[in-house]
């Protein structure tokens, strides 16, 4: 599975990239939203996992442009902004899942391979 990461804490990025690519994905790291908006409508990836405060896109303009493109990507918002509108926004927007930091790796592993799954 490609998967493309969009996360500006370098730490959380290195971290879920070692994880994912242990597992055996591929990985794309972006460090920005309009990056990782150029590079899913430039590369099919089959999954995205997204920050929600970011510098020049956050992650609901992410998921946003992946919608209107009418690419099925699913995505998975991640924040620590447990609050309770972020969170509903998200999933109204089409959001596969929410994660909440401080997260566990393994955590996300298991929700990558339910949304595989479907």
């Amino acid at each position: 599975m490609l998967i493309l990461i969009a996360e500006d804490d370098e730490l959380i990025l290195k971290t879920i990239e070692h994880k994912l690519k242990k597992e055996g994905h591929e990985v794309i790291i972006t460090h920005n939203g309009k990056e990782a908006i150029e590079t899913f409508q430039n590369t099919d990836v089959d999954l995205i996992i997204t920050d929600i405060m970011m510098p020049f896109a956050s992650g609901i303009e992410i998921l946003s442009a992946v919608k209107s493109s009418g690419k099925n990507i699913p995505v998975i918002m991640l924040s620590s902004m447990g609050q309770e509108e972020v969170v509903i926004n998200a999933f109204g927007m089409g959001a596969a899942d929410f994660i909440v930091k401080p997260f566990s790796p393994n955590e996300l592993l298991l929700r990558i391979k339910r949304i595989a799954v479907k």
